[in-house]
């Protein structure tokens, strides 16, 4: 089973829940069937799944929104589409106090988090100042959601009772409980992750080429304090993200450099 992470405070907070995989995930109802109990959910996910979609708004045709329940509807556009359209639009009059992402069927770690719809949801969520989260459960085959959903609920008390810094929104990534117990929880930093091969050429019966990306394996450095790490040795993973993307560092070096129009210098500084 997994660690106990205490934190129910009994006071309902209105949650807007979404995903990537779509309105018909089990990982999806499963948490929502958690957070119902202390809070009030509204359900606002894509109408098929739309993994990999990133941090994506649709700009180019109408977005539809249809309620299949109530507090349950779905969008046909990407994960970033419904949390925008439900933050600033159909839910704006009684707006959601924190976004909830998950449960993704699959690992959200290292590098590709920058291709995740689970985590754009929460990403969509911080930009418009609301506490966001975003919950993976790391399995490649059976997904024993409910443990994680649990989880995922205790970790909604906490911060809807401590807060969080602002432009950072929590990626949580629990851990196959199939294949072995949880050994704990660990805060955690983002780590880097290479996909080798992954490109599949093929030729379609008008002889024409065509390519389909595949997943295979990641390959990652050992560090320690990473999420594949934590992962790797049954731990759950909760990683602060900032949303912040300036390199400080390199920040500070190319103050130096010279251009074109001679030494650089800050705008704001006399």
């Amino acid at each position: 089973g997994l660690p106990c992470i205490s934190g129910r405070t009994g006071v309902p907070v209105r949650i807007l829940l979404s995903n990537d995989d779509g309105i018909d995930s089990p990982g999806l109802k499963s948490l929502y069937h958690a957070l119902i109990e202390d809070h009030q959910v509204v359900v606002v996910a894509p109408d098929r799944e739309r993994s990999a979609a990133g941090h994506s708004l649709t700009l180019h045709h109408p977005l539809r929104v249809q309620e299949i329940s109530r507090d349950w509807y779905s969008v046909d556009g990407t994960p970033t589409d419904c949390v925008h359209l439900a933050l600033n639009g159909f839910l704006s009059e009684s707006r959601p106090e924190m976004v909830v992402a998950g449960i993704n069927m699959g690992a959200n770690l290292g590098s590709d988090i920058t291709y995740s719809g689970t985590v754009a949801a929460a990403i969509e969520g911080t930009l418009s100042g609301v506490p966001s989260i975003a919950v993976s459960l790391v399995s490649e085959g059976r997904f024993e959601f409910e443990p994680a959903a649990e989880l995922a609920a205790n970790l909604v008390s906490i911060v809807a009772k401590k807060a969080l810094p602002v432009d950072t929104l929590l990626n949580v990534n629990v851990p196959d409980i199939s294949k072995r117990p949880i050994r704990g929880v660990r805060v955690t930093r983002q780590g880097k992750s290479v996909y080798g091969k992954t490109i599949v050429e093929k030729v379609d019966p008008r002889g024409q080429k065509y390519f389909w990306i595949g997943s295979g394996k990641a390959e990652w450095t050992k560090c320690g304090d990473t999420d594949l790490d934590a992962v790797q040795e049954g731990i759950i993973s909760i990683t602060p993200l900032h949303l912040n993307l300036t390199n400080e560092v390199a920040y500070q070096e190319l103050l130096q450099w010279s251009f074109d129009s001679g030494p650089v210098r800050d705008a704001g500084r006399n």
